[in-house]
């Protein structure tokens, strides 16, 4: 399962506040990478375990190191 450190997130009230990331308004980092939908953009960013499929393209599509995969 994934795990998001929201101090190293670049998605804090509803925008990219990271100049390397994109626009301001849409990163293209972890959400855009996921395939199966389990991240989302609100005020931050919101995971849904039960729709992850461990395939880690969210970790390796984040620049800032904020997610991480830990095993139970």
């Amino acid at each position: 399962m994934i795990v998001i450190d929201y101090d190293k997130c670049c998605w804090k009230d509803g925008k990219c506040v990271s100049s390397c990331c994109g626009d301001g308004k849409e990163c293209d980092g972890c959400v855009g990478a996921c395939p199966s939908g389990a991240l989302e953009r609100q005020e931050l960013i919101v995971f849904y375990p039960d729709k992850c499929v461990d395939c880690g393209a969210c970790i390796a599509a984040c620049k800032h190191y904020a997610i991480s995969n830990v095993t139970q």
